[in-house]
């Protein structure tokens, strides 16, 4: 059968740890925050968190990188994922008490069915994969999203108000979602995902869901055109404000902030001051940028790979300089099948020097024109960190298969165009981690037929595919879809 993964223990005494805690930038005790297109006011963390998308059309960005020191990160080596969680998040926070964001992550993390949230498992020397699928919905999107809502809870709780949140889902962020915010008093709950283009287990653990407050809407068209839609609502002022919409897709700040956590995690395990290669399966950026912070606040970070499908976008790209989307193909792996990947533009705000009005130049070209172009001089410091590969249909079943003969493990598509680029790209000295952002059973069909295995559902869902579902089918149109919304919230 071959080599059987390999888990890194976990040392619980570091619950004794004093310090460590990233260090905040010196010009300010808190970290505020920036639009990527420069037209609005800075805000702060809660401000970030509550408006998601930012007025101006961009994303939110720290306007400073906290510093995690090397010796801050010899003290994360072996500590619970909780303590690091915290470390790494709380100079990035306010509005919280420490004590209170503690419990909190505490809370977010009591009901993994792991207790390392996001454990290491061995695969080939030098090769880890990172476990992202141990929360509530079995993907990589609990991580953040447990902790988000129970953050929303207590904003809206201390301010006495309440929301209107709207997503658009590849398929993952909507379960995510709606496991963490169903019956939460002050949010009304809508998600927007592409009709006949996820997987039946995805649709279910949104559609099954019957709670007052959750809304599953249907889109006839693709992610991308969701991910439009979202946008329109929240570009549309009056209606952003009649229903004080706010976002938890991973426009949203608070998103990315809680996925930086796993990187810095994983990386001290094998060692605090030791470069590690992480290959990350890539459709709307938001995971992997989440290790590029990770990169900027001193994680010894030697390679991040975008691993894409057949829908490229990211890795055309790095290879030529070129933002160019085109048609969105179906696939095995739906929750890459994006051509427009929003949380491109954080690093793309970067590249440009953080210069928002190069950025909305940029932004308005690809509006108007479909595409734009990233010079060499501003390409160059990407390249050095970034890598990319294209895996196709094959392939990927292939990497399932071989996976499974070689460990006697399943993994889903999503891991397993990870895993072929991170082959492709050639081991080496550097330890790999491929992250491992859905658990198999959510894609039983292709795994079945890639391994010859059918992957069984957790004891939890087991019944998932008896359930009931509740949703509404609309088309990929901005007046009927705020109608409707209207008509659910009033």
């Amino acid at each position: 059968m071959g080599v059987r993964p390999a888990r890194l223990p976990l040392d619980r005494g570091a619950d004794r740890l004093a310090a460590g805690t990233a260090r905040r930038p010196e010009s300010s005790s808190l970290v505020h925050y920036v639009s990527s297109r420069g037209r609005v006011p800075d805000l702060s963390f809660e401000g970030v968190m509550r408006a998601g998308l930012a007025a101006d059309g961009g994303l939110y960005v720290p306007a400073e990188w906290p510093r995690l020191e090397p010796a801050a990160l010899r003290e994360l080596a072996g500590a619970p994922y909780r303590e690091v969680a915290f470390r790494v998040m709380w100079p990035f926070v306010d509005g919280f008490e420490e004590a209170r964001f503690r419990e909190l992550i505490a809370e977010a993390y009591a009901g993994f069915a792991h207790a390392e949230v996001a454990p290491l498992v061995q695969i080939g020397p030098g090769h880890w994969l990172m476990e992202l699928f141990h929360g509530p919905t079995l993907a990589f999107k609990d991580v953040a999203m447990q902790l988000l809502g129970r953050m929303f809870d207590e904003v809206l709780d201390r301010r006495g108000e309440r929301v209107t949140i709207v997503g658009a889902t590849s398929g993952d962020t909507g379960a995510a979602a709606i496991e963490a915010f169903r019956e939460r008093q002050a949010v009304e709950v809508f998600i927007l995902y592409p009709d006949g283009r996820i997987s039946e287990a995805q649709r279910r653990q949104m559609t099954t869901v019957d709670a007052p407050n959750v809304h599953t809407i249907a889109i006839q068209g693709t992610f991308d055109d969701c991910q439009a839609l979202l946008k329109g609502m929240f570009n549309d002022a009056g209606f952003r404000e009649e229903l004080r919409l706010s976002a938890v897709n991973s426009i949203n700040w608070a998103r990315v902030l809680a996925q930086i956590v796993y990187y810095v995690y994983a990386a001290v395990q094998l060692g605090p001051e030791r470069p590690v290669r992480f290959v990350v399966p890539t459709g709307n950026f938001g995971d992997i940028y989440a290790g590029y912070v990770a990169h900027r606040m001193g994680l010894p970070v030697a390679r991040l790979v975008a691993a894409t499908n057949r829908n490229d976008i990211l890795h055309r790209f790095f290879q030529s300089g070129e933002y160019r989307p085109s048609t969105v193909v179906a696939t095995q792996s739906p929750s890459m099948d994006i051509q427009v990947a929003s949380n491109f533009e954080r690093l793309l705000f970067d590249l440009c020097d953080r210069d928002g009005a190069e950025v909305s130049t940029l932004m308005r070209q690809l509006e108007t024109e479909g595409r734009f172009v990233v010079g060499d001089n501003r390409l160059g410091p990407a390249r050095a960190l970034f890598a990319s590969a294209s895996i196709d249909e094959a392939e990927t079943t292939a990497t399932i298969r071989r996976v499974r003969e070689m460990t006697g493990m399943l993994v889903d598509p999503h891991t397993a165009v990870g895993i072929a680029a991170a082959w492709a790209g050639g081991l080496d000295a550097t330890p790999t981690i491929n992250l491992a952002t859905a658990h198999a059973a959510k894609f039983g069909d292709a795994v079945a037929r890639a391994a010859g295995t059918a992957p069984a559902l957790p004891a939890h869902i087991a019944d998932l595919y008896q359930r009931e579902e509740h949703f509404t089918v609309l088309p990929n149109d901005l007046e009927a879809v705020q109608a409707h919304i209207r008509a659910q919230v009033h």
